[in-house]
């Protein structure tokens, strides 16, 4: 059995990221795509050699009325992903979503139950989580080679040009750093400490948009409080380049990540004073094999809907703007 996927919005990560590895997973294929200009979603279909007959749309609607299409990807700026996830869901089809998962808690919720009343599969895509080495990392941070987790830190920032970039602004974004990477960052830090921490309970931040006078987080400091007493800490900006790093310290040691956030699953890790060792691979086939395999097999995403909302609704808290 083969799942056909459909992308909605094929920007830059979808051209360089998601159709090649839709394309170069096993049992997915990469079936049609709706962009606002026809001629943009030909080209696209083109050269990524999308399977359907009529593979190219300017109307979403119409590209979800294809019976053999079985999951979309939505990859389009924030703030619409919540309405074109609904409306594939409504249409029977599979709901894969670019992250952050939606732009407001209230969103998430409502596309939540869509699906649920349409039984359609919902995951968000984080690709950090397909990482072998973060994922060799948390299996041993669950497994107690830290003893007791006490802290965990993401640095991630990088350098814009201008406040050209469609997060900048509040009409299809709802945040700027902490949608770009600083969502992934807080992903990372939940996954690694939710079991055995517990939820988070407090959350305070420090948000900074003087430079540009954004609307939106150029430099954002978020601090966490576990149940459990556990603390975090994620910071990200726009304005300088920074090492992305991810740190996590337990009563028995600590962990380094240096150079794993990001596209390409490389970098280096460190467990306590021993170099972890892992095979680099592409992330991005590992988020769609893990979501062909939940249609397939009828179980959940490794990171379903519940969490991307989750995520949402600790950024919506820490920067809490329209």
């Amino acid at each position: 059995m083969s799942i056909n996927f459909g992308i909605v919005g094929p920007g830059s990560i979808a051209d360089r990221k998601l159709a090649p590895a839709i394309t170069s997973t096993d049992k997915a294929v990469f079936w049609s795509v709706t962009s606002r200009s026809l001629a943009r979603a030909r080209n696209f279909a083109n050269r990524h050699g999308a399977k359907a007959e009529s593979p190219a749309f300017d109307d979403f609607e119409e590209m979800l009325k294809d019976s053999r299409l079985d999951a979309v990807l939505v990859s389009t700026p924030d703030r619409t992903h919540a309405e074109y996830g609904k409306k594939a869901a409504r249409a029977g089809k599979h709901v894969l979503m670019e992250k952050p998962m939606v732009a407001s808690s209230e969103e998430g919720r409502r596309l939540l139950q869509v699906c649920r009343e349409n039984g359609v599969k919902l995951g968000v895509a984080y690709h950090l989580r397909w990482h072998e080495g973060h994922r060799k990392l948390v299996r041993e941070i669950h497994a107690g080679a830290l003893g007791e987790l006490h802290h965990a830190r993401v640095q991630w920032s990088f350098k814009a040009q201008d406040d050209s970039n469609w997060r900048a602004h509040k009409e299809v974004g709802r945040w700027w750093g902490l949608a770009g990477v600083g969502t992934h960052g807080l992903d990372l830090i939940l996954w690694a400490m939710t079991s055995s921490c517990g939820e988070v309970r407090e959350i305070n931040s420090t948000i900074a948009n003087d430079y540009w006078n954004s609307p939106h987080d150029e430099t954002a400091m978020v601090n966490l409080k576990f149940e459990s007493g556990a603390t975090a800490e994620l910071t990200t900006s726009v304005l300088f380049e920074s090492e992305p790093v991810f740190k996590i310290y337990g009563g028995q040691g600590g962990a380094v990540c240096r150079g794993t956030l990001g596209p390409d699953g490389g970098g280096s890790i460190t467990l306590g004073e021993e170099k972890l060792e892992f095979h680099q691979v592409n992330p991005y086939e590992g988020e769609i094999k893990n979501f062909v395999e939940s249609i397939v097999n009828d179980t959940d995403p490794e990171v379903t809907g519940e969490e991307g909302l989750r995520n949402v609704e600790i950024l919506e808290a820490a920067a809490p703007v329209t």
